[in-house]
């Protein structure tokens, strides 16, 4: 019973279940950097190096001539697709950026809304009014 028990406070703690809305959103972020870099990033560079598509790069390591990844493939020949591992780490580094910029920008907005503690009053220099007060007091008993 205590390993249940132990369980369900693990499982209800406020990290838990902010880690678990982290990964829901992470992978709703992983489809939109996803479709940024396949759909918008991608022609472009594919564009600029004069239509090349990193995805169809690939070695043909048997003996048969193909045009196409996909034709090799189909065809059941032994291929080294290299453009699609180019896709990947270009996914990947995008990834990275987008989430630096966003761990950047939610520390910056952090920062701003922590409001500088007030410094403490320095000590007064002297006796203070209680030390005057019995000073007196002791004055006046001697009289």
């Amino acid at each position: 019973m205590g390993f249940i028990k132990e369980f369900k406070e693990f499982a209800v703690k406020g990290n838990v279940m902010d880690m678990a809305v982290g990964v829901i959103i992470g992978g709703a972020f992983g489809k939109i950097v996803t479709s940024l870099v396949s759909d918008v990033l991608m022609p472009l560079i594919g564009k600029l190096t004069g239509g090349v598509s990193f995805v169809d790069l690939f070695v043909n390591l048997g003996d048969g001539n193909y045009k196409t990844l996909a034709e090799a493939k189909e065809a059941g020949a032994a291929v080294f697709a290299y453009g699609q591992f180019i896709q990947n780490i270009i996914d990947f580094v995008i990834v990275a950026f987008c989430i630096f910029m966003m761990i950047k920008g939610m520390n910056k907005l952090s920062k701003k809304k922590e409001e500088p503690k007030p410094a403490e009053p320095e000590a007064p220099k002297g006796p203070t009014q209680e030390e005057l007060l019995a000073e007196i007091r002791d004055l006046l008993e001697k009289k």
